[in-house]
């Protein structure tokens, strides 16, 4: 089985933004491992060969370990109502300019790890329909509906390599 890390990412203090906190520890639960502290990014525990960190957004500095697993699956919030509410896709390396300057897509995140450490790991985005994105740390009844079948698609994901 390859070795898969997860990286979630979203604000835990704006509500459906944090899903994928609350998804990282339904999903360390059900792989017998420690939840992760809001204080903690979850760096220290890696080295299952299942690992998963939680931060606030997607970052050059976490490429040092990305680069050292053959699987990548991004999970967060997603606005969009083009997509399904529960969205699942295969992510391709591929650049993307940001509108945003402190913005950076798993594609370019996957881009970006391929030009600077020459590796190119299978990727996959697991996004969930935020409804709420006040400034509170309860999630939306609709968004927790979608954080088992989440933890259920990254099961699998993990599961197929």
């Amino acid at each position: 089985m390859p070795r898969t890390l997860i990286i979630g990412y979203g604000n835990v203090d704006r509500a459906d933004d944090g899903i994928a906190f609350h998804v990282l520890n339904a999903l360390r639960h059900r792989l017998g491992q420690p939840p992760l502290d809001e204080d903690s990014l979850g760096l220290e525990a890696l080295g299952t060969g299942h690992d998963s960190l939680f931060v606030t957004q997607l970052a050059p500095e976490l490429m040092d370990t990305a680069a050292h697993y053959e699987q990548v699956i991004f999970v967060d919030a997603h606005v969009r109502d083009d997509v399904p509410a529960l969205h699942c896709a295969p992510v391709a390396p591929e650049y993307t300019a940001s509108p945003f300057t402190h913005h950076m897509t798993p594609g370019t995140f996957l881009a970006l790890l391929k030009l600077l450490y020459d590796r190119a790991p299978l990727g996959h985005i697991v996004s969930i329909r935020g409804h709420d994105f006040d400034f509170h740390r309860v999630l939306s009844a609709a968004a927790e509906s979608l954080a088992g079948p989440a933890v259920e698609h990254i099961l699998q994901l993990v599961a197929d390599g």
